[in-house]
């Protein structure tokens, strides 16, 4: 049986609401990295072992896996009066310990409990994805907490551990201790992001070149023409590849593992079912140090496809204040039970942007070394460049 979360955090008590502090300016919003090691200094945030700097990006938390996966015959939300551990006892198939590393095969789902656990105060929620490099591997992850009934949301003021759940898609992964799969970022308060807000910030300081649509967020539109010689404008995953080792990067050749796509003619390209896309976004990407984005899903009467398992943008991500000058969007499509033409500047997405509580000190790029600032078509770090 799962332990009451409050009795497992009784060192912490809510704390009385603080005013907006120096330096800060808004009360509501998404918390940047100074606000974040708050948090932790305050142990609303604690691991064991302790969280390293490492693990702090502008505007998030890379969330460590820990010493023992659960397979499980099935995915699911324990609900609200559950514990996570009692639905695992349920439905572990086996347990693994990942302490010298371990292999989670594609098509398996597993349970991690995480390192890192949360006793928030009632005015700070959070919200999960998968990173970067996560989502272009193909690698399905969803951070669930105890008597939760969604994926990926943490409720405000939350006390308990957080557990990720892994599902390989088409690559084999070689994961341990403290790997990084996830990451986590903290809201204060309700903040609303309108589009009327989003055009304003785009007069500001011009989140794509040219013309923005904007209509329940940023459009994003998949780019099938190039200027490369050899017209390559994505790739497609190879199935019955080797492991691929999470913590390795740059250690994989490309060609090893992805079938690279060409446009001839001006064709459009077609999805083939169940099959993984790496592609990238037309635009030129910028989001500026006082706002953090999202990748949100796209209406699904337009389209038989999934774009963008990891689809958190930080501040700072292709913008000119930190050394960029726009960032596309990689796109990690999967179409669904039939064949499916993608179309030059088809929409694909849209982008919510939300503002900060305040800048952060460092932002996304070469202040911490970012492995996709000023990219354009470019697969996860793993792979050697081509």
């Amino acid at each position: 049986m799962t332990t009451p979360a409050d009795d497992l955090f009784p060192h912490l008590e809510d704390p009385e609401p603080r005013r907006v502090g120096p330096g800060q300016t808004h009360a509501t919003g998404i918390l940047p990295a100074h606000a974040i090691q708050s948090l932790i200094r305050e142990k609303e945030i604690w691991g064991s072992p302790e969280i390293e700097q490492a693990q702090i990006q502008p505007a998030s938390l890379d969330l460590r896996l820990g010493t023992t996966a659960y397979r499980l015959r099935a995915s699911f939300l324990p609900g609200p009066h559950r514990g996570v551990m009692e639905c695992v006892e349920e439905l572990t198939l086996h347990k693994i310990d990942l302490t010298e590393g371990a292999v989670l095969e594609t098509g398996c789902v597993y349970l991690v409990p995480l390192v890192e656990a949360l006793a928030l105060s009632e005015r700070t929620s959070a919200a999960a994805n998968p990173k970067s490099s996560t989502g272009r591997l193909d690698v399905f992850t969803r951070v669930i907490t105890d008597f939760c009934a969604e994926f990926d949301q943490v409720e405000a003021g939350y006390k308990g551990h957080l557990y990720l759940e892994i599902s390989p898609r088409t690559f084999p992964i070689l994961v341990r201790p403290g790997s990084r799969l996830s990451q986590i970022r903290f809201r204060r308060g309700t903040p609303t992001h309108s589009d009327a807000e989003l055009k304003r910030l785009h007069e500001q300081v011009k989140l794509v070149e040219g013309e923005a649509d904007i209509d329940g967020g940023l459009a994003l539109t998949v780019n099938l023409k190039t200027d490369r010689e050899d017209g390559l404008v994505g790739y497609r995953a190879k199935r019955h590849t080797d492991v691929i080792d999470v913590d390795r990067p740059d250690a994989y050749e490309v060609l090893d593992f992805w079938e690279p796509l060409y446009i001839r003619d001006s064709k459009g390209l077609v999805l083939d079912p169940d099959e993984f896309y790496i592609l990238a976004s037309r635009e030129a990407v910028h989001v500026p140090p006082t706002h953090a984005a999202e990748m949100v899903p796209y209406n699904p009467l337009v389209g038989e496809f999934r774009v963008h398992y990891a689809g958190f943008f930080d501040p700072g991500f292709g913008a000119r204040e930190a050394g960029g000058v726009g960032s596309r969007a990689v796109l990690e499509v999967r179409s669904h039970d039939v064949p499916f033409i993608l179309e030059h500047r088809q929409i694909i997405g849209r982008l919510v942007y939300e503002r900060l509580t305040d800048r952060p000190g460092k932002l996304y790029g070469g202040d911490i070394g970012s492995n996709y600032q000023r990219q354009g078509l470019k697969l996860s770090k793993h792979f050697k460049a081509r």
